[in-house]
């Protein structure tokens, strides 16, 4: 058997997950995979199950004793065998392009999608399963409904890089490809999506292992200093040099030196750097005598450089140096079915910190139902878009451990409810006429107003007028949602969900008589996000 793929990625026996059938070309592969985000026993998140009967027109049943769930890689595993889980399963379907039908039938497992209740069934599209379904089982598990396109074997190496998803499988083969040879590398994506981690893996994979690894970010130097940062400067070089300074590249010498925001590079310097690519010197700042270095440069950006090239602002023939090989960082958004992991990866790391280590190692078996992480929360955070990407889920990790720290269960701040209640990820529309419709990119050139010309009396007339609907009073005051978002937060005039307290809720909840439309009049907060808050307590 031919050992590689089409796309150049290699597979063998352990690319195969449990439940791949046979008779699904694995060239072709797009189908729907269930993902643990959360399950009470935390060994279990990762696992996950592909669905692979329904691109062959069959159902699939998910229930508390099937099918079994498999760390990628592995072909054996375990049902969810969890006692809130009713015996009698899901049934998933295929629906019309691509969907995915899901019937409750004679489960009595109570089911949401999306922070949505499914009673009798729910249609998903494509659009939804392709950007990931947050599927919530009895307040107890937390999967994601999601698509894998391919099944690449796993390297041996794992570089450190948290997660299983083809997104992060990808980037490993990557490094693995190009972490021997002598060529720079350009890794590319948005912020925090963890290129210095990946810089660190190429130089700890390579025959530099045992040199310096050097990072510096250009962003973060003052422009007149990043010549001499660089390249160093002789004493009496400039104003106020009373000694030489060696310089990040010489630093490097026989290692790596990481280039971090290299779009943000002055143009003196873009040359400079050209020339020490082409020539492997450098020219110390004061000094016309050229130094040798052997530095193998890896350098990351978040800018589009082909757009900054057009705009003169960064040089074509930089660009083409750097590239000897491009790495391409997934946002987080994309790779939604490894939150679960990272997630617990950071909360290990910020208890620890703490010394409350042990919070995560709660014995399985006594099946509690006093779980100190929320599976509420765990859908939250999936939902989420996470604009930082990695780096602002690490943040909410501490945020979350610090301030939970001494309690007998992790709280949700003020701060992570304002991040979840107020800013959510935009749904994926479907058939039901309660969801808020996706905000098209043609939509945008409706917007004419800036979020400073709207008075606060305007704002506050908008909400009420539309009963606290962000969608529709943003579409009414002419601004984007974010604007809305930006203008809610800084009014003081306008409470969020995640402000109010439990008991005022509560009460709120009883005099109203769970009427959420009444509730949303009286406490004049978004209702999407009250009705989530209702959810947690129980009472929604």
């Amino acid at each position: 058997m031919n050992p590689h793929r089409t796309d150049g990625s290699t597979v063998g026996p352990s690319a195969r997950l449990a439940g791949t059938d046979p008779g699904i070309p694995r060239e072709t592969l797009a189908v729907p995979v269930l993902t643990l985000l959360f399950h009470p026993d935390l060994r279990r998140v990762g696992d996950r199950v592909v669905l692979s009967e329904i691109p062959l027109g069959r159902e699939a049943l998910v229930g508390r004793q099937e099918p079994e769930f498999c760390r990628p890689g592995s072909a054996t595993g375990g049902p969810l065998a969890d006692r809130h889980v009713s015996r009698h399963p899901l049934r998933f379907q295929p629906a019309p392009q691509g969907g995915v039908v899901l019937h409750v039938g004679e489960s009595r497992t109570r089911v949401t999608a999306d922070g949505d209740p499914v009673l009798t069934a729910r249609e998903l599209s494509a659009a939804e399963v392709e950007r990931g379904v947050v599927l919530v089982l009895s307040d107890r598990i937390v999967l994601l409904l999601h698509v894998l396109r391919s099944l690449p074997a796993e390297p041996a190496e794992r570089f450190e890089l948290v997660g299983a998803s083809q997104g992060i499988v990808r980037v490993r083969w990557e490094v693995r490809r190009v972490a021997d040879l002598d060529v720079p590398v350009l890794l590319r994506g948005e912020t925090g999506t963890g290129k210095e981690l990946v810089a660190r893996a190429l130089h700890e994979s390579g025959p530099r292992r045992n040199g310096p690894f050097v990072g510096v970010n250009l962003g973060a130097l003052p422009p007149s200093l990043v010549a001499s940062e660089l390249f160093g400067a002789v004493k009496g070089a400039y104003t106020g040099s009373v000694q030489g300074q060696e310089g990040y590249f010489r630093r490097a010498h026989g290692g790596t030196l990481f280039l971090d925001e290299v779009g943000e590079a002055p143009p003196e310097v873009q040359v400079m750097l050209l020339r020490v690519l082409e020539t492997r010197e450098i020219h110390p700042i004061g000094s016309q005598a050229p130094q040798r270095v052997d530095v193998r440069v890896v350098a990351a950006t978040d800018s589009d450089l082909e757009e900054k090239v057009r705009r003169e602002q960064f040089r074509a023939p930089l660009l083409h140096r750097l590239a000897g090989y491009e790495i391409w960082m997934p946002p987080l958004r994309e790779r939604r079915d490894d939150i679960g992991r990272l997630l617990l990866h950071f909360l290990a790391q910020e208890l620890a910190a703490v010394g409350e280590r042990l919070r995560l190692d709660a014995d399985p078996e006594t099946h509690t139902d006093e779980l100190w992480l929320p599976p509420g929360l765990v859908a939250r955070l999936a939902r989420y878009d996470w604009p930082g990407n990695v780096r602002q889920l690490r943040n909410v990790a501490r945020q979350l451990v610090i301030g939970s720290r001494g309690l007998p269960r992790l709280e949700v701040g003020p701060a992570v409810e304002r991040l979840l209640d107020e800013s959510p990820a935009a749904p994926v529309p479907h058939d039901s006429s309660t969801e808020i419709p996706v905000r098209r990119p043609e939509e945008d050139a409706g917007f004419r107003r800036k979020p400073g010309e709207v008075p606060e009396g305007e704002l506050l007339a908008a909400l009420r007028g539309h009963r606290w609907d962000l969608q529709a009073a943003a579409r009414a005051l002419r601004i984007s949602r974010t604007s809305l978002y930006a203008l809610i937060e800084a009014s003081p005039n306008v409470r969020k969900a995640g402000d109010l307290r439990p008991e005022e809720i509560a009460r709120c909840w009883e005099e109203c008589g769970g009427d959420l439309d009444a509730m949303v009049d009286r406490l004049e907060v978004s209702k999407k996000a009250l009705g989530r808050r209702l959810r947690e307590m129980g009472l929604g």
